[in-house]
């Protein structure tokens, strides 16, 4: 079908020259990888002249390539519709951006442009949290001077993967909008602080981030740090996940909430209709007396430590099936490398409506024994075999 508002993009685009293109993102992604998030181009000069250096952004990891500029624009053009549903172009003077909708005619806005491209290749890199943030030296992360402190090298690692985590996931979220964050088990705050220091440095100016932490003295330290820095917009403050009085949330986050108030902060996502959710889960202890393997894995349970690590595994996809089952695309993936923490696994889940697949999560969960779970029981979605 033939789309006026797609057509006048690719016009738009047509008409730049390598010196007018400053970039392209491509969003809501719609094809067969579901790991991947956008796109992202920009002219670079290299020694056979301009280029387009595109960047395929997956949850995991980018992949980057140059293009000639009528190549890009014919990979665009095969793009757009299949494999996704958004795209926002910049010039030095204009912006254009596209929406395209299902069995409905698509959507085309112009904006002011970006001003000139930087072209430069080899640009120094920018780093996702500055070694001289205030905030990471008052946590202990950082000496004065900005260097690392001794022992802190992991955590610090951990919060710049957990910050790059969120550039990805929410490449394609309406930037200039209020957005609420909620950080359930905050402990002292360090990815609190990281949440609120990037979302306000990258397109949420007014984002307020809560961080709630069951140990009234930590949360009450952290809360002074943050009192003391002048960080506007966000708090922290004393609670438990299950039964704390919480605020509604656009992002919930969740690092290392011990066993079931992972399920707990899960759930409070749902409830209060939060788009993302962003679960590091600890500690599995609720399923494991309930598993019974399937006669065929009986010996995967036979060791202590193997069935420690199917009780996570079991554990954290059926989470995953009960989000799908409320509307939640979600992925499990690994947070961080093994070698720093055991604790690495990372549960996202984005809310994209629809009624989801009910029966997966009673199908895993009568093939391992599972009578109950806290996140299915918290949201409705039944565990008990499906008609037919």
């Amino acid at each position: 079908m033939h789309d006026p508002a797609r057509a006048r993009f690719l016009d738009a685009l047509r008409g730049l020259s390598p010196s007018d293109f400053v970039r392209l993102t491509l969003g809501a992604p719609t094809g067969d990888d579901p790991t991947l998030r956008s796109i992202h181009a920009r002219p670079v000069v290299l020694r056979g002249g301009v280029q387009v250096q595109v960047v395929w952004r997956h949850e995991r990891r980018d992949i980057t390539k140059n293009l000639s500029m009528d190549a890009w624009i014919e990979r665009v053009d095969s793009l757009l519709g299949p494999s996704f549903r958004s795209a926002h172009l910049f010039s030095a003077d204009a912006s254009w951006q596209l929406t395209l909708r299902p069995n409905k005619p698509g959507k085309l806005a112009q904006g002011p442009g970006a001003g000139p491209a930087d072209p430069r290749h080899d640009r120094e890199k920018r780093r996702a949290v500055s070694a001289d943030a205030p905030w990471l030296h008052a946590l202990g992360v950082t000496t004065a001077d900005g260097t690392v402190t001794k022992g802190m090298e992991g955590k610090y690692r951990q919060i710049h993967r957990f910050v790059e985590l969120l550039s990805h996931f929410l490449a394609d979220a309406p930037r200039g909008v209020p957005l609420r964050v909620l950080d359930l088990g905050c402990g002292k705050g360090y990815l609190t602080f990281a949440a609120w220091s990037w979302l306000r440095s990258s397109g949420w100016p007014e984002a307020t981030v809560t961080g709630i932490e069951l140990r009234p003295e930590l949360a009450a330290r952290t809360e002074a740090v943050a009192r003391g820095l002048g960080c506007a917009g966000l708090t922290v403050r004393a609670g438990a996940i299950a039964d704390a009085d919480l605020p509604a949330a656009d992002l919930v986050i969740a690092l290392h909430a011990c066993d079931t108030a992972t399920d707990d902060a899960l759930a409070h996502g749902v409830r209060v209709g939060a788009r993302w959710m962003v679960v590091a889960p600890c500690c599995h202890r609720e399923l494991r007396p309930q598993l019974a393997a399937p006669a065929a894995m009986a010996a995967l349970l036979a060791h202590g430590i193997l069935r420690e690590r199917e009780a996570e595994l079991v554990t954290d996809a059926l989470r995953a099936s009960v989000l799908e089952a409320v509307g939640y695309r979600a992925r499990v993936f690994e947070f961080v490398a093994s070698e720093h923490t055991a604790k690495n696994l990372m549960v996202t889940a984005e809310f994209v409506g629809g009624d989801g697949d009910r029966s997966r999560p009673a199908a895993l969960a009568s093939a391992w024994g599972i009578g109950h779970q806290r996140l299915a029981a918290a949201v409705g979605v039944s565990l008990a075999p499906q008609p037919g």
